[in-house]
Parts: C-alpha cells; sequence; structure tokens
C-alpha cells in the first residue's frame, strides 16, 4: 500500500512545472513554488484544532489566544518557507566529462534577486542531494555526484530545490530541469594490451642534457654543468664549449579502429580510450582514426584528448 501510495504521489509530482526541459536562467516565481505541510506540521495543526475545540467548549480565552496565537505563527512560517525559494535563480549548469561508472560532479550555479538570506536549501537530482546557505554572497556553485553508467549524453532529470525552514512546519519545493545534457566518456579497458608499435613515421627529436646523439657545440654560459663542458676541443679554441645533446621526442602512434576488428564494438570503445589515457600520460602524439570521421591528429595534450574521448563516446552503437 505504501509503494503504490508513492508511486501515485511521484505521478503527481510530474503536473507541476516544468514539464519539459527548460533553457538556463530560470527564476522561481510564485507560479512554481509548492507548499505543503511535513508530518509535523499536521501533528501541530490536528493539536490546534484540539487546542480551539476546547478553548471554545469551556470558554477559555487565554487558551484560545494562545491557539490562534500559534496558528498565525505556523501560517507565517509557511509564507517564510515560500519566500525563501521565491526570488531564487538557476543560472548554469555545468559537469567535466567523466568516464563511464564514475560519479561525475554536476555543479548547479544559484544566485537570488534580492538581499534576502536563504537557509536550508536542499537540491536533489534522484538519489543525489546536497545542501546549500545563501547568506552573504550573491551566489553560490552546488555539487552534485550524479551516478553514470554508460557513455554519451546524459540528459538531466527535473532538479528539485525545496527547503523546511524555518521551523520544519512546512516544505516548500519547486522544480528546475535544464535542458543541456551532459556529456560520460567510454569506460577505459581494465587490462588493455601496451600501446601498438606503428614504427617512426614521424621521429621528432628535442634537445636534452642527457640525450644519446651529440647535437653542436655551444659557448659556455653559467650554470651549464661541468660534465657537459668539451674539454679538449675548449682547449683548441682556448675558451670554454660544451655540448649539447638530442633525444628522440617519441614516435606519433596511429590508434586505428579497423585494426581492432576482431573485438565487439564496445570492447574497441574501451581499448581506444585506455590506448588514449596512456598516450597522454606518455606525452606521446597520437593520431585516432575512426570511421566515418575525419583523423583527429597527430597531437597531445588536454584539447586533444577531449577531442578524441568525445569522438569515442558518441560513436554509434552497435
Amino acid at each position: 500500500m505504501a509503494g503504490g501510495l508513492r508511486s501515485r504521489l511521484q505521478a503527481l509530482q510530474w503536473l507541476a512545472r516544468p514539464r519539459r526541459p527548460e533553457p538556463l536562467p530560470v527564476a522561481l516565481d510564485r507560479h512554481r513554488i509548492y507548499v505543503l505541510p511535513t508530518g509535523f506540521g499536521l501533528f501541530l495543526g490536528a493539536l490546534l484544532a484540539t487546542m480551539l475545540l476546547g478553548a471554545l467548549n469551556y470558554n477559555n480565552n487565554p487558551a484560545l489566544l494562545l491557539a490562534l496565537l500559534l496558528a498565525a505563527t505556523a501560517l507565517a512560517s509557511a509564507l517564510q518557507a515560500h519566500l525563501q525559494l521565491s526570488g531564487l535563480r538557476m543560472e548554469a549548469v555545468s559537469a567535466e566529462p567523466v568516464a563511464a561508472g564514475m560519479p561525475l560532479r554536476l555543479r548547479l550555479a544559484l544566485a537570488r534577486d534580492d538581499r534576502r538570506p536563504r537557509r536550508g536549501l536542499r537540491l536533489a537530482h534522484g538519489p543525489a542531494a546536497a545542501r546549500a546557505d545563501l547568506v552573504d554572497t550573491d551566489g553560490i556553485e552546488v555539487d552534485l555526484w550524479l551516478p553514470t553508467v554508460r557513455r554519451g549524453w546524459l540528459d538531466l532529470q527535473r532538479i528539485r530545490l525545496s527547503t523546511t525552514q524555518p521551523l520544519g512546519l512546512v516544505r516548500a519545493w519547486s522544480w528546475v530541469w535544464p535542458a543541456p545534457p551532459v556529456l560520460v566518456y567510454p569506460a577505459p579497458e581494465a587490462n588493455a594490451p601496451p600501446l601498438p608499435d606503428t614504427g617512426s613515421a614521424s621521429l621528432r627529436t628535442r634537445q636534452h642534457p642527457l640525450g644519446d646523439e651529440l647535437q653542436q657545440l655551444r659557448p659556455y654560459r653559467h650554470g651549464d654543468a661541468r660534465r657537459t663542458i668539451a674539454w679538449k676541443h675548449s682547449a683548441r679554441r682556448d675558451t670554454l664549449l660544451v655540448r649539447e645533446y638530442e633525444r628522440p621526442a617519441g614516435t606519433e602512434l596511429l590508434l586505428d579502429w579497423h585494426a581492432l576488428g576482431p573485438l565487439p564494438h564496445e570492447r574497441r570503445i574501451a581499448r581506444l580510450a585506455r590506448w588514449v589515457e596512456e598516450a597522454e600520460r606518455e606525452g606521446r602524439r597520437y593520431r585516432l582514426l575512426l570511421p566515418g570521421q575525419p583523423v583527429m591528429g597527430p597531437d597531445v595534450g588536454d584539447s586533444h584528448r577531449h577531442q578524441c574521448l568525445r569522438a569515442l563516446a558518441l560513436m554509434p552503437d552497435a
């Protein structure tokens, strides 16, 4: 019975505004704020009704005055709870992409249209919830940690803002439904093989004091290590010369979708995601070749990593 009542209440909640995703920012006003008594508020209402009946029955003026004062306090509490949400604005919603299976940090930017302090705000998205106070600043950021299951776009559900302040007699709440989804990267393969050996088609070198090949001799500069001084050449020139070496800067990797032909579709995506992370960790330039898309790279760095993982996350299902 309790489960059936809960499902009916949830169905009624979908009649509340908004009924579809909406662009941000969103301001909360009286048209979308709802107020109902809590369990404690219902108990107090029953108690006040009993006090009023007893006071009227026995013509007890002090008891009647006390019951009316408490009722007025309860009504003022309901109005104050409504004002806690009225004038709030949801400015923006953002999140950094994470791998599927990891919790996603959803950042909610809240602001207010007036100087009234807001205390005891509760924000919830499904099972994820957080509390916040908006007192001394014009805006705050609240974090909600959402579970992720699969790669691709994660459509946000309605976010509930609620409060039971100041006395806990009523609960005021409102809904915000952000339109833009957030991206979830594919989960890297747990036990992927090493990076593929694609040869050294684009081998680069860079100067390095502990390199392998001699590049040139140059005049000594203050701070050069003594072990890099070329003593024989310096004796011939009557001036100190220093050896400069070069070291290979790494080979360009080719991460090719078609080279993983025997693997299932999702397994290929997971392996390429792992190889992208490994190439970034080793600082090696790499290209990513996916079907129906232009070659990405060769490059290395955060922007290139995000570009590749985004493309993998948005690969169509098999």
